[in-house]
């Protein structure tokens, strides 16, 4: 699953790397060039929902292959692509197969394990860190050596030898154990009650669905542009693409150590812990950004950040039926993309706006605080659901 996440996440990664050829190539401005990747995000949203969708009532390998069809389709066309538009309308296809290598993998897993489940799924979720760690550079190089278009051929090549054989060795199903009785406990956590937390299910998914947005408009402030502000600050563009690499792999370190966290304390309480730490994180970019302050900031933010998306997954599987578990956790993946997305855009216009990139730093930082408030509610619901089933 780690290697099918990983290979999938090329969809995240390609159309960053290729957006200076395209904006060569089609004579089209930053802006312009822009948008595949805001249609790789909606696509990427739509697809978490409905393939999770699938992933619950046929299992993972029709949504993993349907995944991978649509990757092969869509890196096909896009190469072929005659303008901008048709180019911007394969990644939205793009963006809908790399999603069923992220959530639906992530709800997949969670069946497979119990004591061990926040381990696993970080596992799997680091995927996606690995991707970009991975593909950005080989793409890199193909594309000066070859060209974007042929570069893009050749993923849909790769992706159609490599991910179809891997999707066959998931043909077992879960076991039916994974079906776990409705009001057990386990770890100090109510699982699967008609009303989880004393709310409605729709409820309590909505919530949730408001802090990933919340987490990730935070997150998307130094990941979006980090590279702009070094530039701004005179350190240069290169040194702003080490320290987002630097930030991403630090991620990969995050998600395996909160996964392991979470295993021990809920998915409810990692998940406040990590925010709160990315907050923290996210304020020491306003008073330092010398050089070396910068380095160390970015890898401390990609410490802190990089378990929140995971820890929803988790909080999912223990408050909702396992049977509902690819459709509910694409949901709250495609919050925190909704999050990402609009983060990255706001900020740009405050830049815009005031000329400096402090005052979307404390906007990153409110809706963080948001974010931390919802988890606390959450927290406090839990906690008084405890003393019943204690008892």
């Amino acid at each position: 699953m780690l290697v099918l996440s990983t290979i999938g996440g090329v969809g995240m990664w390609s159309v960053v790397v290729a957006l200076p050829a395209i904006q060569a190539e089609f004579g089209i401005a930053r802006a312009d060039a822009s948008l595949p990747y805001t249609l790789t995000m909606f696509g990427f949203g739509v697809g978490g929902i409905l393939l999770g969708k699938l992933s619950d009532s046929c299992g993972i390998v029709v949504p993993v292959v349907a995944g991978m069809a649509c990757l092969v389709a869509g890196y096909a066309a896009a190469a072929a692509a005659a303008s901008l538009w048709q180019y911007s309308a394969a990644h939205v296809v793009i963006g809908f197969g790399s999603s069923a290598t992220f959530s639906p993998l992530l709800a997949e897993t969670s069946h497979w394990f119990e004591k061990r489940r926040g381990a696993a799924v970080g596992i799997i979720a680091s995927g996606n860190y690995l991707a970009g760690t991975l593909w950005p550079p080989a793409i890199q190089h193909f594309i000066e050596s070859a060209g974007w278009r042929p570069t893009f051929s050749g993923i849909a090549v790769f992706c159609l030898a490599t991910m179809l054989p891997l999707a066959l060795t998931l043909r077992r199903r879960a076991p039916a154990g994974h079906h776990e009785a409705a009001g057990t406990v386990r770890a100090g956590v109510p699982r699967a009650s008609g009303r989880p937390l004393g709310m409605s299910p729709s409820a309590l998914q909505n919530l949730l669905m408001f802090a990933g947005v919340g987490c990730c408009v935070a997150m998307s402030m130094p990941q979006v542009h980090l590279v702009a502000y070094c530039s701004d600050l005179g350190y240069g563009a290169a040194r702003g693409a080490q320290m987002l690499s630097l930030l991403l792999g630090c991620g990969i370190v995050s998600r395996l150590t909160f996964g392991w966290i979470s295993d021990r304390i809920g998915g409810l309480r990692t998940l406040l812990i990590g925010s709160g730490m990315q907050c923290l994180a996210l304020a020491l970019f306003l008073p330092f950004d010398g050089l070396a302050s910068l380095y160390l900031i970015s890898a401390l933010f990609g410490l802190f950040q990089g378990g929140i998306v995971p820890s929803y997954a988790i909080i999912i599987r223990e408050y909702f039926p396992p049977r509902e578990a690819g459709t509910r956790i694409g949901m709250a993946i495609t919050a925190t993309l909704v999050g990402m997305a609009f983060g990255g855009w706001i900020s740009g216009v405050i830049f815009d706006l005031t000329g400096s990139y402090r005052v979307a730093f404390v906007h990153g930082i409110a809706w963080n605080v948001a974010n931390m408030a919802a988890a606390l509610f959450l927290l406090g619901r839990a906690r008084r659901d405890l003393q019943p089933a204690a008892a």
